[in-house]
């Protein structure tokens, strides 16, 4: 069974076995706004935890989506180069950016459970 684990960079992850899905929050889309523009990794490139990985720019800022974990990019949600407006209207669901295979060492300890990031984003 997967769980939602979160960061403190405002990104969601869920781990399904060795691998993980990642996108932003709705924190995170609502402090961006409107979304215009998303830069996705290229497959099979290999990312450290806390690597730049993706960039994203919306009307009111630009920023860097960072790895939460260390591995390797299998997939890159294509549907946002032509749609980024996904992020806003489905940031947990069609509006995710990239999986990766997890490496064999993978470190979860930075992760929070929801509870951790409702108290992180609440302050």
């Amino acid at each position: 069974m997967s769980e939602v684990k979160y960061t403190k960079d405002h990104e969601w992850v869920v781990i399904n076995g060795s691998e993980a899905t990642v996108g932003v929050t709705d924190f995170a889309q609502a402090q961006l706004g409107d979304v215009v523009f998303v830069e996705l990794p290229e497959i099979d490139t290999q990312f450290e935890a806390g690597d730049e990985v993706a960039v994203i720019e919306s009307v009111k800022a630009a920023g860097e989506i960072v790895a939460p974990l260390t591995g390797m990019i299998t997939a890159v949600n294509e549907k946002l180069a032509d749609d980024p407006e996904l992020v806003n209207q489905e940031p947990m669901g069609d509006g995710w950016f990239f999986k990766m295979h997890l490496a064999d060492d993978v470190d979860l300890s930075e992760l929070m459970s929801e509870a951790a990031y409702q108290e992180l984003v609440a302050d």
